[in-house]
């Protein structure tokens, strides 16, 4: 219990560059990961870990899928954002979650090669804790993330991604947004959907596609291999359309089968989720997304980590990729996936 207490201890806080606006999360007291002389997150290791906050089958000591409080988080749900200023500076605590969703008690089966009804229910929890955080009107934007992989800088070997609601919409996902609510002013279009039916119509980036969703690599690959997922319909927020098991299920089987073919080429990714920021926040102004429901598009970002192949960027921000997405996405679709 003492090491579990010394591991939530680490300090954060939230400084905002004022000229990108873009929020950095600084550790200002470090603090290690003890040695807990087990896995936290296999079955019979439970004590070592926080309470859960989602399980599946709820009750049950023979978990299939469980959420718990990060062992180490970087956001801390207690109190407010405390907002300050330090001259023309701004910063404020690291208000938020951080959540560590145990994908399987198997501690070696990663989820591409788990069953489809498995990664369902692992579908599923992202949609009960994404919903479950927007009711908190302090966090403006909630997502999930993975990282595969050392490459990749997974902090613990059981399969495990995390989810994260913030005070502050990420940047990236900023742009995005706004870039979506001008084309949409412009064309009364959505720009995602128009993005979805060019692909499919010319079909040189595309890697696999169904009747419900697409992965494709993308015309400005950051990377090699960069692929998204995303529904051919029109849907804004992730945890309001995944709503069904038989979505849940074939978005599970889709995404297995896109991860394998990333994974015969790239064992190490990121995956994250980009999806409509929380409308009931507090600090969201009435006007700023009035039409986000029609204009964004939730989906998959999945960057792959080739080290043969990546090459930092020269100059910040501008990526520099080494393989033409329409030679990435050729490769990944001759790839044979297994049923």
């Amino acid at each position: 219990m003492a090491a579990k207490n010394a591991v939530r201890g680490s300090g954060m806080e939230l400084r905002k560059d004022p000229i990108t606006q873009s929020w950095v999360i600084q550790e200002y007291e470090q603090v290690s990961w003890p040695d807990l002389g087990a896995c936290p997150l296999c079955p019979g290791q439970e004590a070592l870990c926080p309470p859960n906050v989602y399980e599946y089958p709820y009750g049950n000591p023979n978990w299939q899928v469980r959420v718990i409080p990060h062992l180490r988080p970087i956001y801390r749900i207690e109190g407010n954002a405390e907002r300050r200023g330090q001259g023309l500076y701004d910063k404020m605590r690291a208000l938020g979650a951080h959540e560590v969703v145990v994908e399987h008690p198997d501690h070696s089966l990663s989820l591409s090669q788990q069953s489809d009804e498995h990664a369902a229910q692992v579908l599923r929890a992202y949609v009960s804790r994404i919903s479950d955080l927007k009711k908190d009107r302090r966090f403006r934007y909630v997502t999930v993330f993975r990282n595969q992989g050392a490459l990749a800088g997974q902090d613990l070997e059981h399969p495990h991604s995390q989810i994260t609601a913030t005070p502050f919409i990420p940047r990236r996902v900023g742009y995005e947004l706004r870039s979506a609510q001008r084309y949409f002013e412009l064309k009364d279009r959505c720009l995602f959907c128009d993005i979805v039916q060019q692909e499919m119509n010319q079909k040189v980036r595309t890697v696999e596609w169904d009747d419900l969703f697409l992965a494709f690599c993308p015309f400005a690959s950051r990377v090699p291999y960069e692929t998204w997922l995303l529904p051919l319909d029109h849907h804004g927020a992730f945890e309001e359309h995944l709503v069904s098991w038989d979505q849940q299920l074939r978005l599970a089987r889709f995404l297995k089968s896109v991860l394998r073919r990333l994974e015969s080429i790239a064992p190490a990714y990121h995956l994250v989720l980009h999806t409509c920021p929380n409308l009931n926040a507090k600090f969201e102004k009435a006007g700023n997304w009035q039409t986000v429901s029609e204009d964004y598009h939730w989906h998959f970002e999945i960057l792959p980590v080739v080290a043969a192949t990546s090459k930092s960027y020269s100059l910040k921000e501008v990526y520099y990729n080494s393989l033409l997405p329409e030679v990435a996405a050729e490769e990944l679709r001759s790839v044979a996936v297994a049923v």
